[in-house]
């Protein structure tokens, strides 16, 4: 089965090895219709400490590491790069 790539904002690094990083997407309402924006937090390991608060990152599916982290960051997502040089 493949794994799931997962893209979101760091939203908090105080822990050791830990970041906690906040996945949003858009559902539509059922009875109403009106997109809605749904959130969830996921922990994720970053053996480094390298990634901060604010940062856009992509995050994988793992084995599960410790009660709450089975996921772990791949890579940080470049937000601020133009459209003509992100080909």
């Amino acid at each position: 089965m493949p794994k799931r790539v997962l893209t979101g904002t760091v939203v908090s690094d105080k822990t050791d090895k830990t970041v906690v990083v906040r996945v949003e997407r858009k559902v539509k309402h059922a009875l109403y219709g009106k997109i809605i924006r749904r959130s969830k937090k996921y922990h994720a390991h970053d053996e480094g400490n390298v990634y901060k608060e604010g940062e856009t990152v992509r995050i994988e599916e793992t084995a599960p590491i410790s009660k709450l982290k089975t996921w772990k960051v791949i890579e940080r997502v470049d937000t601020h790069k133009s459209p003509e040089t992100a080909s």
